[in-house]
């Protein structure tokens, strides 16, 4: 954490220091287990279980914002478990940072029932930012109740927050294919310091194409769907389609717009279609130079994660994402493992298919 704030440009102490204080008392008791003795449970947020994924977010013309996403509840042995201390270190947070969880309490009922279903049960992010306080967000489970029973999860959770009437075409574009192949993932919520809060839903497109990719973002008007499919072959060096991993969209809606999402943005998994992290790491920075965005950062951030050679492993750098809205310019995310209990071999059909064996 120390390090990754450096290669993002922050200034020691500040929010940076009080970050990593906030960081060590959301993994709990999990912030004191040895490394040695594996990860505290089959954590969702990285293949390899780690309970904590960095990522930087790089827009043109401004500084490099640094994310740190965690499970608070990683130690737990239930799902249910899972949520009760994943609840109470974020009620801990937003005391220590003065932050409101209404948003989180007004859809309880439905995302932690009393016996929970899915992978996780509640993430937690913060967006380190210069001169401004941390953004808080959290990750909540729409599969709370099944996986077939996520639609109506989400359907009613855009209603409560009144993005009801977003859900017809929501459901048309962003998961025409049915649970099984558009599963929706994350219900995630913007808390305290934020200029436009946002209410987000996440889906997981199984076996698709860019082309595909680009139909759905055309919930979002104009040139920024043009973007998509560009941006998913760049990335993934050009895929006839997403076969393993699945593309992830996140569509957000804010009070602009009660039934249009205001942002779109797609993940893509490039840890899958890159032979190693050296090939990852070269898409990462062509894709900021295409958008303009100065890439230093991701040689810092590597430096700042790992001493090993990045043609020794893959998945280090797992996502890269575009992230568009309908009143800012467009920003690149670049997502980082920490590799904290295993690092996996490089893909050596990939690195044939790409020419680097030597």
């Amino acid at each position: 954490m120390r390090r990754m704030c450096g290669a993002a440009g922050f200034a020691g102490g500040g929010d940076s220091a009080r970050a990593l204080s906030d960081l060590l008392d959301l993994l709990g008791p999990a912030a004191h287990r040895p490394l040695e003795a594996g990860p505290p449970s089959q954590s969702f947020v990285c293949d390899d279980h780690s309970p904590v994924e960095f990522s930087l977010a790089f827009s043109a013309g401004s500084p490099v914002s640094l994310r740190l996403l965690v499970e608070p509840g990683c130690s737990a042995t239930t799902l249910e478990e899972n949520g009760r201390l994943g609840r109470q270190a974020l009620e801990t947070l937003a005391v220590r940072r003065g932050l409101s969880t209404e948003p989180v309490r007004r859809v309880e009922d439905l995302l932690f029932p009393p016996v929970m279903d899915g992978r996780f049960a509640l993430w937690c992010a913060m967006d380190l930012r210069r001169d401004l306080p941390a953004g808080v967000k959290v990750y909540v489970n729409p599969q709370a109740h099944g996986r077939e029973g996520a639609p109506r999860v989400a359907e009613e959770a855009l209603e409560r927050f009144g993005f009801g009437g977003a859900w017809p075409a929501f459901r048309e574009r962003a998961v025409p294919r049915g649970p099984d192949r558009d599963e929706i993932l994350f219900f995630a919520l913007d808390l305290g310091n934020w200029h436009t809060p946002r209410v987000k839903v996440y889906v997981a497109h199984h076996d698709i194409t860019a082309a595909q990719a680009h139909t759905m973002s055309r919930l979002l008007p104009g040139e920024p769907a043009e973007r998509v499919g560009e941006f998913c072959r760049l990335v993934a060096g050009d895929p006839g389609h997403f076969a393993h991993r699945p593309l992830v969209s996140c569509l957000s809606y804010t009070e602009r717009n009660r039934t249009h999402p205001s942002g779109y943005t797609v993940h893509v998994p490039v840890r899958d279609h890159a032979p190693d992290d050296e090939v990852a790491r070269d898409r990462a920075t062509a894709v900021l130079r295409r958008y303009g965005m100065d890439p230093g950062a991701v040689d810092s951030a590597w430096a700042a994660m790992t001493s090993r050679h990045p043609r020794d492993g893959v998945g280090l750098i797992a996502y890269v994402s575009l992230v568009q809205s309908t009143w800012q310019p467009p920003r690149v995310n670049v997502y980082f493992s920490p590799e904290a209990y295993a690092v996996r071999p490089p893909h050596t059909t990939n690195r044939v298919q790409e020419g680097r064996v030597r």
